[in-house]
């Protein structure tokens, strides 16, 4: 009868270690790589129009979560600079540092690169998909052809920034997603997604008409 308490302790311990590894953790317990506080970001969101679903720490790769880091780029604080292909995405501050996001980056992602500015912001977006990935999965996206309403199962998630040039939308988009296991990977389809409490956390610090750069 001592040994579901004592697993119970254990399994308290491992998680007020943040990034401390016991290697006499328990049998199929994760321990996390990261702190509490940046688990603390990933939480369960309950308040906006739909729930957000919180992350589990021991889910979270410590390369992608959200964080300050140094920042030698030439760009105006308040500019957004996405590299596609290392998997980050800077939003620029003052004093040499940037806020950067992990991101995941579909086909889509990989065909813009260049300037442009936030045209629109949406929370909760709607989303159809496009000609080419009905073609390529007709079973999973035909019946979605006429689009779909903003929502938990809306693969945008909960906000979607566009991008335009020259006053005209360039079909690329940075947003939420229904798979946070992608963040930090290529994936088939869709431009720029981030950790759906990242993407909320972008979406409150910029502003439409920012500029973005795009690697």
């Amino acid at each position: 009868m001592k040994f579901p308490a004592l697993l119970v302790l254990a399994v308290a311990a491992l998680a007020l270690g943040g990034c401390v590894t016991d290697s006499s953790s328990p049998i199929g317990v994760t321990p996390s790589l990261v702190s509490p506080a940046v688990a603390a970001r990933y939480a369960a969101i309950e308040t906006d129009k739909f729930p957000i679903d919180g992350i589990e720490p021991s889910d979270l790769n410590p390369a992608y979560v959200r964080q300050v880091v140094d920042y030698a780029g030439s760009e105006r604080p308040g500019t957004v600079v996405v590299e596609p292909r290392k998997r980050f995405l800077y939003l620029v501050m003052d004093g040499g540092k940037a806020l950067r996001y992990g991101v995941g980056v579909g086909k889509a992602g990989l065909a813009f690169t260049g300037t442009a500015e936030v045209g629109r912001k949406a929370e909760w977006p709607n989303w159809a998909p496009t000609a080419n990935m009905i073609a390529r999965e007709p079973e999973r996206y035909g019946k979605l052809a006429g689009g779909m309403s903003g929502g938990v199962n809306n693969p945008l998630g909960p906000r979607a920034l566009y991008l335009y040039r020259n006053g005209k939308d360039t079909m690329f988009r940075i947003h939420g997603t229904t798979e946070p296991w992608t963040i930090g990977e290529a994936v088939s389809s869709g431009c720029i997604r981030m950790l759906n409490q990242d993407v909320v956390d972008l979406y409150e610090r910029v502003p439409t008409g920012a500029r973005v750069v795009v690697r």
